[in-house]
């Protein structure tokens, strides 16, 4: 009886640690994904500024460090208020930027972060660019590009 119950308890103790170790490997692949790409003022011949972008499909609009906009010299064209997880609120400028990441390159808009704001990399820069994010293998792809067509 003894010996029966110690197999028990260690049979389950072994499907507790495959269990544990999956888990493990699955949110260690979960991480975040960052990617470099540059930016810069469109319509100046500035050189490009170097950022490390945090992939989120899940925000709309890409977001700049308040130290990367100033030093492209962006300016605020309007302004949007945003809700943050916590479901408070706050209002940040946005402005237009160029934006180049694996070889492509396109103007996006951009929100003027402050110091504390991560640089972002939304969804609308990926789609202008013709990027998506493989929730799999957390890669940038290219995304079918689809056109529709009327027939005469």
């Amino acid at each position: 009886m003894f010996l029966e119950r110690s197999e028990t308890v260690l049979r389950d103790r072994l499907r507790w640690l495959v269990l544990l170790t999956l888990l493990h490997d699955t949110i260690r692949r979960m991480g975040l994904t960052y990617i470099d790409g540059t930016v810069k003022a469109p319509g100046r011949r500035q050189r490009a500024k170097r950022i490390r972008f945090l992939i989120d499909s899940g925000a709309i609009y890409s977001v700049l460090r308040r130290k990367d906009w100033m030093t492209l010299g962006l300016k605020p064209g309007r302004e949007l208020e945003f809700v943050l997880a916590d479901g408070s609120t706050l209002t940040r400028g946005v402005s237009e930027c160029t934006f180049e990441i694996e070889g492509r390159r396109a103007t996006s808009p951009v929100v003027l972060g402050e110091t504390e704001d991560e640089a972002l990399l939304g969804a609308v820069t990926l789609e202008t660019l013709g990027l998506m994010l493989n929730p799999l293998s957390r890669t940038l792809q290219p995304m079918r590009m689809v056109l529709a067509r009327s027939r005469r």
